[in-house]
């Protein structure tokens, strides 16, 4: 494989500002637009851009397939006992009031914490999507 310099080097200068915008869109989607899903997608479109240039041997190798599926698993968890804590504390499902003495307080953490599980998830099943077409070429 031919590596073109220019390439590499607007992917090494712009990949920051992909995940930078990624952290943004995760931490204040909760007050306007985004969230969690636009936040993974983002994440995983640097990653996979990453990947595309600087190829799939060495993206594998700063995340490989267990690591990705493992926070993938991380984040469905994450979502699912945020849920659970409201069940367990005499509530519904996904009552984020519970989760803290105020209600405030509680549905902050709770959003917060929804959308971080929603963010790691999203992100990695992208990343495991990417993988698998990459897996799919090679046969």
């Amino acid at each position: 494989m031919k590596h073109h310099a220019i390439p590499r080097i607007v992917t090494k200068l712009i990949i920051p500002l992909i995940l930078l915008f990624g952290l943004y869109v995760q931490f204040h989607g909760e007050y306007s637009a985004g969230g969690g899903f636009q936040a993974g997608v983002i994440f995983a479109a640097g990653f996979i851009l990453y990947a595309v240039i600087f190829s799939l041997d060495v993206a594998k190798s700063i995340l490989n397939i267990n690591m990705t599926k493992s926070l993938m698993a991380l984040g469905l968890l994450l979502y699912i006992t945020v849920g659970f804590v409201g069940i367990l504390s005499g509530g519904n499902f996904l009552d984020y009031n519970l989760l803290s003495n105020t209600k405030t307080n509680g549905q902050m953490l709770g959003i917060f914490l929804v959308e971080l599980g929603v963010g790691l998830t999203v992100s990695n099943v992208m990343i495991l999507i990417f993988y698998a077409f990459n897996d799919i070429g090679k046969s």
